[in-house]
Parts: structure tokens; C-alpha cells; sequence
């Protein structure tokens, strides 16, 4: 009699060497990896070194003098004209969002309908109703964020060091216009 609570040996004993397979399988490619990239480090070299006792010594120096790898150009300071700029431009563009946005606010207060009177776009930052203090606290969060991210790409030498500057300039202008368009 058939019983369906009967398990069949053989299944297991598939299923087991199918693993062991896999295992075998994941195991020869790491250590593959690891050959390759041992191998790599060593391939780079263009000839044996020569031996000391085949060194003809001339009234050359033995120390050579060594050169200065540093091909980096001195930008001059971390903080210039520039820098300052474009962060007087993110900070001005976040502030101008943040009082913008409580434009909402003071529909709602007002109770005026057909006009926004509630954020929406960015309700996880400022909530809903946002309040003065909250609205700013954002807007001063947002800026000392994208001023401290692009100094410490430009005191890193960071070619991309404006980045965080100009993302949050536009990402803030964005902001104005909509709330100026929807909410005023």
C-alpha cells in the first residue's frame, strides 16, 4: 500500500549530491579568483632583478635620489571665491524653499480652498502643516549638508566637488517655483 507519508531515499540522496556539487563548484571559483589575483600582482614585473656579485660597480652614487611622485597641482585654498559662491547660492535657493513652503501653512491657517494648503511634495521633511522652526531647521540641515559634502570633496581633490552645491541649488529652485506657482 502506497502511503504519502513515504519518502523516497533516493530524492534525498540527489538532492544531497546536487549541494555537494555546488559547494564543490562555488569553492573551485573563489579559489580561482584568489589565483588570478595573486598572479596579477606579480605579472606586472619585466625581468628578474640581477644578482649583486654581477653588478659592475662605477664611481656612480649607489643611492639613487628618489623623485617625488606628487603630480597633484596646488589648487591654493580649499575655500575660495568660487566655493563661497555657490554655497551662498545653495543656501539662499534652501532658504527660499523653506519660506515658500510656508506658504501652505498660512493657507491652511487662513482656510482658504482651491490653493495648496498643505505640503506634499517633501511632507517626510517638513510635515504636512510645517511650522516656522521646522521649516527653517530643514532648510539649515539641507545647507550645512551640501556645504560640509563638497568641502570634503574639495579638501579631497575631488574634481566633482560642486556637486552637492549645484544639487541642492536645484533641487531647492525646483521647490521655489513649484510652491510659488501652486501656493500664492
Amino acid at each position: 500500500m502506497n502511503s504519502r507519508n513515504h519518502k523516497n531515499p533516493t530524492s534525498r540522496t540527489r538532492i544531497a549530491t546536487v549541494a555537494l556539487t555546488g559547494r564543490t563548484l562555488l569553492k573551485s571559483i573563489v579559489l580561482g579568483a584568489l589565483v588570478v589575483t595573486a598572479l596579477a600582482t606579480i605579472s606586472p614585473a619585466a625581468e628578474l632583478p640581477e644578482a649583486p656579485s654581477a653588478v659592475v660597480r662605477t664611481s656612480a652614487p649607489m643611492i639613487t635620489p628618489t623623485v617625488s611622485a606628487s603630480s597633484r597641482i596646488a589648487e591654493g585654498h580649499t575655500i575660495n571665491k568660487t566655493f563661497l559662491g555657490l554655497a551662498f547660492v545653495s543656501s539662499a535657493s534652501t532658504f527660499a524653499d523653506s519660506y515658500t513652503t510656508l506658504f501652505a501653512r498660512e493657507n491652511w491657517l487662513a482656510g482658504k480652498k482651491g490653493v495648496c494648503n498643505m505640503e506634499v511634495q517633501s511632507a517626510y521633511l517638513y510635515g504636512t502643516h510645517p511650522t516656522v522652526g521646522r521649516a527653517y531647521a530643514v532648510a539649515s540641515a539641507k545647507s550645512a549638508g551640501s556645504i560640509f559634502a563638497a568641502y570634503y570633496l574639495r579638501k579631497h581633490h575631488s574634481r566633482f566637488w560642486s556637486f552637492p552645491l549645484v544639487a541642492n541649488s536645484l533641487v531647492s529652485l525646483e521647490g521655489v517655483t513649484q510652491n510659488m506657482i501652486e501656493c500664492n
